[in-house]
């Protein structure tokens, strides 16, 4: 067997094609890692937590760290009786492979999910106009203009990725984890802490592949160049869409500018709120997943976090 192929089957046992084309959406990180421009095939990776303490206590044998990303261009999301359509979505995060078979997920320091704000259809006329409750009605008479009618959505993390499983990034019909969100509400009648979800109750998103993904190996030096001997090596995961219909949505909670909970009680009749799991959908369309890690991470034991780390750093423009 070449030398290549041997990378070649190294990367592929390390990294087990992990692929998780996640997105809609943690230990945390820290600052030195939380956004940056990288160079070569480390460009994806602008927000792994490389610096966070468990990828750099990773030795490579007992531990192997890893970058991920997941993006979508656009999606939609049911709700209830709402369905919006999604901007893009960047999920980044980095994972642990334990060596009996589970994993640790590690959040960047300002939560594993960014995503472009969607417009709500209708806007808050929609949202809870017509109203039979005074206090909202007088509210509804006020909307005279599309500044004050806008409401954007925006999903936010708000807790620890768990069931991560490597496999399902590469198969269909199969979660790959779970990842606790809620959607931030925004309208100046609405108030700054409007949300669908909560910490303590949030929706969770548990998407999987619709179809599979094109798949595709490099190999990489340390600071992103392309090279077949490369210490690094990266897959691609991509075309793949994914959904998730099993989640149940809470009500909305914290809207109105202190009026007792009675723009929470409109919005939740009007829209449906809260709704059981299987009334409720996400679609994201194009995923494309990426992930990086030491192409024979034993090789670097006991400090392959600390060479990864080190990579990542060399990259960055």
């Amino acid at each position: 067997m070449n030398r290549f192929s041997r990378r070649a089957r190294l990367a592929a046992t390390t990294v087990t094609a992990l692929g998780t084309a996640l997105g809609a959406f943690v230990s945390t990180g820290t600052a030195t890692a939380a956004t940056a421009q990288l160079n070569g095939q480390w460009a994806p990776f602008t927000r792994c937590p490389v610096d966070a303490g468990a990828m750099l206590a990773a030795d490579g044998l007992a531990q192997t760290p890893q970058c991920v990303v997941s993006t979508s261009p656009n999606g939609t999301m049911t709700l209830g009786k709402t369905t919006v359509v999604t901007g893009r979505t960047d999920l980044q995060m980095g994972v642990v492979q334990n060596s009996d078979g589970t994993s640790t997920v590690v959040a960047p320091s300002a939560g594993a999910i960014i995503a472009d704000s969607a417009t709500v259809p209708g806007g808050l006329l929609g949202l809870m106009c017509p109203s039979n409750i005074p206090a909202v009605s007088a509210i509804c008479d006020q909307i005279t203009n599309s500044t004050l009618n806008k409401i954007t959505a925006t999903v936010e993390s708000v807790g620890a990725p768990s069931d991560f499983d490597q496999s399902a990034g590469v198969l269909t019909d199969q979660p790959i984890v779970s990842l606790p969100v809620r959607i931030h509400l925004q309208n100046p009648f609405l108030g700054s802490n409007c949300y669908i979800g909560t910490k303590s109750s949030p929706i969770v998103l548990r998407p999987k592949n619709l179809t599979y993904p094109e798949f595709g190996l490099s190999f990489f030096k340390g600071d992103g160049t392309v090279t077949d001997d490369g210490e690094m090596s990266r897959i691609d995961l991509t075309g793949s869409a994914q959904n998730d219909s099993s989640f149940a949505v809470p009500g909305a909670s914290g809207c109105g500018l202190g009026l007792l909970g009675l723009i929470d009680a409109a919005v939740n009749a009007k829209t449906g709120l809260p709704s059981a799991a299987g009334k409720n959908s996400l679609t994201l369309n194009d995923t494309r997943t990426y992930l990086a890690g030491l192409t024979a991470p034993g090789t670097a034991a006991p400090d392959a976090g600390k060479v990864l780390a080190r990579d990542w750093h060399s990259a960055v423009k």
